[in-house]
């Protein structure tokens, strides 16, 4: 039977697939795809971890007091009799062999499909038997977690090519996408993205876009509804989701993709147009990257530099070793090469709120539970907390800088306070250099405008800093006291408010009255609803994801702005800016 479940229309377009469920267990699992080469390691390596678990359960029987109830006896034979059960082992060796998924991912999988099976029975004792099998399955898990399995590195293990022919495309749905994962599946076979909660702004929904896949977030209730298997349909533009939809709906949404991918093949063409106005005026189109690999996509799409390089994605999903200063170094100097000459602007660690560390530092962070982390300890914040890697990311960035164009960007600035230190830990990263006989190359400075506060002090921030860049997602988020991540109130995460549209005209006015530069960087810059506002307001560069680089640059191309710069009053005077923009540029379009 067909359903639909709604939720938020974060990355256009359709994804037609199988549903791939990634269960939220208390046991923190690995997903990734692991080549056919690599199968029947996998396998053997739930034979042993299911052999190690069979021991420790043949243990504890053994350990039993005489005065133990027999109940726990019992318990235990249970647990043996559904660990050597071939049901399980099998339905998990047959994940790994059709889908390729390692051994954990298989496991859980399997868990999801025997724990809806549990909640369909009708005898009462049944159904509570569920909870025995997600003990052994978390028992397996952990004997997993022990060996190999967590060893293998992240990056090879999302790599591994899927070259078995005949598959079925593939959806991801899950409650929720941790950035670390998000970074697994970036390369992976997924052809769309579901998740229960999130919000426009949330990880998961940036990384969507930036994969140009289309993604609905907020769905609620979409990874209960949706079972192992199901055909399922995306629509990223109306936020639905179709379960299991009839033929005729398939074929509808089957045109709509082919349509799509005829748009794209025509954006495609201007590629390599430079970007100018009608008017003359040269226009800066960027991208943000999250690895260095990405350089090669960014120039592949047409940008002219980095304008933000997510540092913190190398400090992810490695169970807390964090990189030293030269595997950063390296890092930011294969960006720098790839990008041939073009700048690359590396943005230091911004870590917290929806960004955590499986460990912030060397120690466990003291304040991982914090009640608030978007206002807590992050971004610079905790740079500054930790000086000594602080200073470490510092010398690896101006070390990459001798190959090339780098510039520093300093995220969530908000104190001049921060900004005296900042200096001194650069200062001081200099002349470990000088004393290390290093070489590096000047490096320009900016400041991330992301906070209200360092929007209004824009003129005393650029007494110390070469240029700025808006952070767009969390300055709609701090001036609209919204948590972006949160599904409760994602509807009142407004780009088009008054006091969001003034803070960005104040900031890059001041910024140009001033002679310094200034681009946006936040998720306004790659969405094409906001290109000629942003052109009206004097923006002259702005960085996105590589995939939004052509349909920003269409827009640009049909500008004029000295048309526009006639039109931001009224504009900025309405009570609807967003239906303000849209009748102005109506009018002007010739009938």
């Amino acid at each position: 039977m067909s359903i639909q479940v709604f939720g938020m229309p974060v990355s256009r377009g359709v994804a037609i697939g199988r549903a791939v469920l990634v269960a939220s267990s208390r046991v923190d699992v690995a997903h990734y795809f692991v080549g056919a080469d690599r199968v029947e390691h996998e396998i053997a390596r739930l034979r042993e971890a299911r052999d190690a678990v069979a021991a420790e359960l043949e243990a504890l029987k053994r350990e039993l007091p005489p005065e133990a109830p027999h109940e726990l006896a019992a318990l235990l034979d249970v647990h043996l009799m559904l660990l050597r059960d071939d049901a399980l082992s099998s339905a998990v060796k047959q994940w790994m062999v059709e889908r390729h998924y390692n051994a954990e991912w298989a496991l859980s999988a399997q868990l999801e499909v025997l724990a809806r099976q549990f909640d369909e029975m009708e005898d009462e004792y049944l159904r509570e038997r569920k909870a025995d099998v997600e003990q052994v399955v978390e028992r397996l898990l952990r004997v997993l977690a022990r060996g190999d399995g967590r060893a293998a590195p992240p990056a090879a293990a999302a790599q591994a090519a899927r070259d078995f022919a005949g598959e079925d495309p593939l959806v991801l749905v899950a409650n929720d996408v941790a950035p670390a994962d998000m970074l697994q599946f970036k390369r992976s076979v997924f052809t769309g993205f579901v998740t229960d909660v999130g919000g426009r702004t949330s990880h998961t929904a940036i990384v969507a876009r930036s994969m140009d896949i289309p993604a609905v977030v907020g769905a609620r209730e979409a990874s209960r509804l949706i079972r192992q298997d199901d055909w399922i349909v995306i629509d990223g533009d109306a936020g639905v989701v179709i379960v299991n939809p009839s033929p005729i709906v398939l074929e509808e949404y089957r045109f709509r993709q082919r349509q799509s991918e005829l748009e794209r093949a025509r954006l495609d063409r201007l590629r390599h147009t430079p970007a100018v106005t009608l008017d003359g005026q040269p226009v800066e189109l960027l991208a943000n990257i999250e690895l260095p690999d990405d350089a090669a996509s960014a120039l592949e799409a047409g940008a002219v530099g980095v304008g933000l390089f997510r540092s913190e994605f190398l400090f992810m999903n490695r169970d807390g070793d964090l990189p030293g200063e030269d595997e950063q170094f390296e890092a930011y100097r294969a960006a720098v090469t790839a990008m041939q000459g073009l700048p690359v602007t590396v943005r230091t660690v911004d870590i917290g709120a929806d960004k955590p560390l499986e460990r912030m530092s060397v120690h466990e962070l003291r304040h991982e539970h914090a009640l608030n982390p978007a206002l807590g300890l992050r971004a610079i914040r905790w740079s500054l907390s930790e000086p000594g890697m602080f200073r470490q990311q510092l010398r690896a960035i101006l070390r990459a800088s001798a190959y090339g164009k780098v510039r520093v960007l300093i995220p969530m600035v908000a104190h001049l306070a921060e900004v005296r230190q900042v200096f001194e830990a650069l200062a001081r990263a200099r002349q470990q250099l000088d004393d290390a006989g290093r070489a590096y190359g000047r490096v320009e400075v900016g400041a991330m405008i992301e906070v209200p506060a360092a929007a209004l002090m824009i003129d005393r921030l650029l007494q110390h800093f070469d240029f700025v860049s808006i952070g767009t997602n969390d300055l709609i988020q701090y001036t609209l006291a919204i948590d972006r991540a949160d599904e409760a109130v994602a509807h009142l995460y407004d780009p088009w408010h008054p006091a969001v549209l003034q803070l960005l005209q104040h900031t890059i006015a001041r910024a140009g009255a001033l002679g310094r530069g200034v681009a946006v960087c936040g998720e306004m810059a790659g969405d094409v609803a906001f290109t000629e506002l942003l052109l009206a307001m004097g923006l002259r560069s702005f960085s996105m994801h590589p995939a939004r680089i052509a349909s920003v640059k269409q827009r640009v191309l049909r500008a004029d702005t000295r048309h526009l710069q006639a039109l931001l009053a009224q504009v900025m005077a309405s009570e609807q800016p967003a239906v303000a923009m849209q009748q102005a540029l109506q009018s002007r379009q010739p009938h």
